[in-house]
């Protein structure tokens, strides 16, 4: 058995990154049985800059990863931040507070809703979203993803109702063409010892 302690930015996020993890988990063949602890909710102005909270925050998943010999899980959006900086300084900010226990961090480029864009051809009809639904133009470029999604939908987008519903139903193979998403995908294939793919 596996088992990831996560860290996100969003209340959305809290219900979405544990059915996406279990997507991930039951789309490989002969993968464990994976537990996945309630995500921890931080707020991201005062994760990134304030010292005491990011440890304090790292200390609490680390200590429920440890008691399960897991590993911690920190996914946030990305946003205008360049990920090849943001996410390795993270990770070093990480394993300086807490070194015995795994770490991955996992930046949604630029937000998770823009691996529903990447994915949006296996959206059609979802939550109200068009049956001819094509993803935009360089979807990972686009700085709004919530904002083209709510253009399209009848009553607009939110997080809180529509995230997990749309979690649910993207086609992972699509979304792994997003690279954060592909990076994150591959990260728990590595952590369920599953010959890569």
């Amino acid at each position: 058995m596996a088992f990831i302690a996560p860290i996100v930015e969003g209340h959305a996020e809290v219900d979405a990154l544990p059915a996406l993890l279990h997507r991930i988990q039951t789309s490989l063949p002969s993968a464990p049985v994976l537990q996945v602890n309630p995500p921890i909710r931080v707020k991201s102005g005062s994760f990134l800059n304030k010292q005491d909270e990011f440890r304090r925050h790292v200390q609490l998943a680390a200590s429920k990863a440890s008691a399960r010999q897991g590993s911690v899980l920190i996914l946030l959006d990305c946003d205008d931040d360049c990920p090849a900086a943001l996410g390795p300084r993270l990770l070093r900010d990480a394993i300086s507070v807490r070194g015995d226990v795994p770490m991955f961090v996992a930046l949604a480029y630029r937000e998770y809703e823009t691996w529903f864009l990447v994915a949006a051809r296996s959206l059609s009809r979802v939550v109200g979203l068009p049956a001819d639904l094509d993803p935009p133009p360089h979807p990972e470029g686009l700085r709004d993803a919530k904002g083209w999604l709510s253009d399209l939908m009848p009553d607009g987008y939110d997080p809180i109702r529509h995230q997990l519903v749309l979690t649910r139903h993207m086609d992972l193979d699509r979304a792994r063409s997003a690279r954060s998403f592909d990076r994150l995908y591959r990260h728990v294939v590595r952590l369920l010892a599953v010959p890569d793919v």
